[in-house]
């Protein structure tokens, strides 16, 4: 009798594992790929630095302290309009899609409709 188990477990595993990987194992197809049209053609890199003028720049920090938690942290910085992002606003507005953390400077976007400077994007909490 634990022969037939065994055998039925094994023909039952075989099958299991002969089925092809559930479609969530591949990436999703792209809108671009499934012929939904958009207005432009994708830059060559597709990344937002294909926008002319725009500059983008980062920081990561790495700290380890032996016995103490370590840090792992950094900042993306987006300059709409490069070096003259300061001098140069371009329109703005922000939405909050989870109310989670916090966004500084939403009540001048509000008030103004305008981005002056560099947008900054952490993972801090």
């Amino acid at each position: 009798m634990v022969i037939l188990n065994n055998i039925f477990l094994m023909l039952l595993l075989t099958c299991f594992l002969s089925l092809p990987l559930p479609a969530i194992a591949t990436d999703p197809p792209r809108a671009r790929d499934l012929n939904i049209p958009f207005d432009g053609k994708p830059g060559e890199w597709n990344a937002i630095t294909d926008v002319s003028g725009v500059t983008v720049g980062f920081e990561t920090i790495v700290r380890d302290f032996p016995g103490k938690k370590a840090i792992r942290t950094g900042v993306t910085a987006i300059l709409p309009r490069g070096e003259d992002s300061n001098h140069r606003p371009v329109f703005g507005g922000w939405f909050s899609l989870n109310g989670n953390g916090e966004m500084t400077g939403t009540t001048w976007v509000e008030e103004s409709g305008f981005v002056e400077g560099p947008i900054m994007i952490t993972n801090t909490h």
